[in-house]
Parts: structure tokens; sequence; C-alpha cells
């Protein structure tokens, strides 16, 4: 396991979500990264709460609880400004599921650049490269799973990018993904073509269909001034 502690705060800054619940869910994180997420992924992090961001030393990666996030229909986003990665998360009743969503994702990609190559899901297209979002596929509440009391996320594990099945792996934590690149109802996977530089998605979002369309977006995912599109 790597020798290098990540640290990361939590913080809110909004009414509906106080100091107590604050440290609670900081608490069920810590715990899920130190027994969960850790040993899959090679990573050692420490989350704190804090009562106020100007009390966050220097060097922390920040999660920031807020009534709203300027991201429309995101409940968090995680990005980085100067070298300085830090998450949003829109306050709602899926708090807890939503910073350990953009937590896990932060530790796994800090900084939205890094891909795993892999046969692309669209028959001829060929090798793709794959944004490493551990929590995208499985993102719906209901592959949540409960740590000290609280729903967290499910996430895949290395193992997500095989290039065949083999039913003695384990695909996600909770084994909701059963196959690889397996996009679960609710979620969503992404990659690019080389070849082309254009983004593609397969998405689960209704109709009880995946769906693959073409997206090119006009800036890049994570490196781009003006956004991530990382959620």
């Amino acid at each position: 396991m790597s020798s290098f502690i990540t640290q990361l705060a939590l913080v809110s800054e909004t009414n509906q979500i106080g100091l107590s619940e604050v440290l609670k869910i900081s608490a069920a994180l810590q715990k899920q990264i130190t027994r969960d997420f850790g040993p899959l992924w090679d990573v050692r992090a420490t989350i704190d709460a804090f009562a106020r961001l100007e009390d966050v030393p220097v060097g922390y990666w920040p999660i920031v609880i807020k009534d709203s996030i300027p991201y429309k229909g995101a409940a968090g986003i995680h990005l980085d400004r100067n070298g300085q990665p830090y998450a949003l998360v829109r306050a709602s009743d899926g708090t807890p599921l939503t910073c350990s969503h953009e937590c896990l994702e932060m530790l796994a990609d800090p900084f939205g650049n890094r891909f795993v190559t892999g046969d692309s899901p669209i028959q001829g297209q060929g090798r793709v490269q794959f944004l490493l979002e551990v929590c995208d596929p499985s993102e719906a509440d209901r592959y949540g799973y409960p740590v000290n009391g609280m729903i967290l996320s499910d996430f895949y594990t290395p193992q997500y990018f095989d290039p065949v099945a083999n039913s003695s792996v384990r695909y996600s934590f909770t084994n909701s993904i059963s196959r690889p690149r397996e996009v679960l109802p609710g979620g969503y996977l992404s990659w690019r073509v080389p070849e082309t530089g254009l983004w593609w998605q397969a998405t689960y979002f209704g109709g009880g269909l995946v769906r693959c369309a073409s997206r090119s977006f006009g800036y890049g995912f994570h490196a781009a001034p003006v956004r991530s599109l990382r959620q």
C-alpha cells in the first residue's frame, strides 16, 4: 500500500447540516476509506470535520456541503483549482452517499486525468480510454451500503476493466456489478476515443436500456479552465 497519506476535510456551509452531522458523516467516510476502499485501491487517507472552511489547514482537500451548487442537475462534483482537488455537495437526504461518492472519486483520480485503456462497449469502436470514475456505474442509492448507520456509495474495483468476466471476481464492493464495464440503472460510464478526441457515455437513466451516444463537450473533462464534467 502507498505510504502517501491524503488528508481531506469535510465542511458544511448550510444550516441543513450541522457540525454534529458533519462529524458523523466524516466518521463513516473514514471507516469506508480505511476498511473498504483503501485496501482495494492502494489508498491511504484521513478525513476530518471542520466547523468552517477557513479552519481547514493548507494542504487538505475540502469537501464542502452547500445549499446549492452551480452545476445544474448535479448532487455533487469534484474539481481542482491550482492543483488543489476539492468537491462540492448539495445538501439533501442523500448527503452522506453523495459525500462518499465525491470523496472516493477524488481519492482514485484527484485531477481527472487517470484513464484505463480497454475495449469499447460499442462494437467496432476498438480500444478506448475510460475515465476512472469509481462510483458512476453503480451510483444509484439502491446500490449503496450502510456504514455507521449511513448509506454510502458503492464503488467498482480495479478488476472492473478486466477484458473478460470471471464469476470469482469482485467487480464492485457490494457485488452489485457482476461483470466488467457493466452500467447499472441510474449509472453511467464515460470514455474517450483517442483517434477522434470525442467523448462517449453509456447511460442507464430510464427506459430499461443502456444508451450509448457520442458527446462532443467542447472542453476537457478536468484540465480545462471552465469546469470538470466529472460528477
